[in-house]
């Protein structure tokens, strides 16, 4: 069965919605099922949207990560654009007040670091407080929504809340962005008046590949299902010296540095014999980012069986074994944005946890006992039940 994402299902129904005044928060990553944007479909078929707003990397998805958005024009609707990642997070009263219903459309890569899904919350939140219908435009998750496969570690709200990271939820939730809002109206925001369009033809065990013949890039380095799958495991190199690949043709699927010993490494990753992934070496040269026309020492990671493979799990042993054999080199780095302008404690709230870098201090055996422990959803899972719509 072919699948028809939230925004194929709703455009059925335009005639529901005519005489009202419509904003649209989405960007170009946000299609139908035959690629067409949904805005463009949207107002195609009649539905009176007078403006747009976006979130980071603007509503082209070409913005920089971290760099701050601004105002313009859509030059393929003419609507006016209000930036939800550049002087505010949030829709304001101003953004708000000549319109009628707030529609969301937004991709996600299942992670919880990605901040499309925080932009949905500052939605939510604004059109609670505007008192303003929210209707959002649900899309299957690409990497599955297997929840024996989500990963935390649980983020603590008290000392790790931020825009990457704003309340408790794994790391990989394994969820939609419809099921996640309905969990959120329910326990935070009862007066919001949400109505979710769901999938249709799409099953929790689908990934990716499995449901898009073409993947369609959501922000300029996550170009892949390959990189989307690898991404909640080598984000976290965002807080190290070492390249996640940005600036590379493959980002997300590499990582090195110029001081990285690739074929030690290599050897032995493939040796923990993780399930699922495969690495090799490889070298690189990033245009930009970290170690910019600097020739890299890196590995590739091949995902092997999407069913198996735990990114998270992978990602930390990888920073750990990096950490334990390249003293002198290996560092902890910041990662200024826009919305941690110092970038300090960029683990921390990658992670979600307190003090995440002290993890590492431990002999690699303890290391991979407290990961096993620290990864666990049983909670979450037991958490989203009464919220599952596929």
């Amino acid at each position: 069965m072919t699948v028809r994402s939230g925004v194929d299902v709703f455009l059925k129904h335009v005639a529901v919605y005519q005489g009202q005044r419509l904003a649209l928060v989405t960007n170009q990553a946000a299609i139908t099922h035959t690629y067409t944007p949904s805005r463009q479909a949207l107002l195609r078929a009649g539905f009176p949207i007078v403006k747009l707003l976006s979130p980071e990397h603007g509503l082209d998805t070409i913005g920089e990560d971290g760099k701050p958005m601004r105002n313009g024009i859509d030059a393929l609707t003419g609507l006016p654009i209000s930036s939800l990642y550049g002087d505010k997070l949030q829709p304001t009263a101003d953004d708000l007040a000549d319109v009628d219903t707030v529609i969301v459309d937004l991709p996600d890569v299942g992670c919880r670091f990605y901040t499309y899904l925080w932009t949905l919350t500052q939605v939510m939140e604004a059109s609670t407080s505007h008192q303003k219908p929210l209707i959002l435009l649900d899309r299957p998750n690409p990497l599955s929504g297997r929840l024996d496969l989500a990963e935390g570690p649980l983020l603590d709200e008290a000392h790790c809340s931020s825009f990457i990271g704003r309340w408790r939820m794994p790391l990989r939730h394994s969820c939609t962005f419809g099921e996640l809002a309905m969990c959120w109206r329910q326990e935070r925001l009862p007066a919001l008046a949400l109505t979710v369009v769901r999938v249709e033809g799409w099953q929790r065990d689908q990934f990716a590949t499995d449901w898009q013949p073409s993947f369609v890039p959501t922000s300029p380095a996550m170009i892949s299902a390959e990189a989307a799958l690898l991404y909640p495991g080598l984000g976290l190199l965002e807080a190290t010296n070492l390249s996640e690949g940005r600036g590379t043709p493959t980002p997300f699927r590499v990582a090195g540095a110029p001081w990285l010993d690739a074929g030690k490494l290599v050897a032995m990753f493939n040796e923990i014999g993780l399930p699922g992934v495969v690495a090799r070496a490889v070298t690189f040269v990033p245009q930009s980012i970290k170690y910019a026309g600097q020739l890299c020492q890196g590995l590739m990671f091949h995902v092997l069986h999407q069913q198996d493979f735990r990114p998270v799990l992978m990602g930390l042993l990888f920073i750990k074994l990096v950490y334990d054999t390249h003293f002198g080199y290996f560092n902890w780095s910041c990662y200024p944005t826009h919305v941690n302008p110092t970038g300090k404690r960029h683990m921390d709230k990658l992670l979600g946890i307190p003090n995440a870098e002290e993890l590492f201090r431990q002999p690699l055996p303890e290391f991979t006992k407290t990961l096993h422990s620290l990864l666990r959803c049983e909670a979450w899972m037991d958490n989203m039940k009464p919220y599952l719509f596929y």
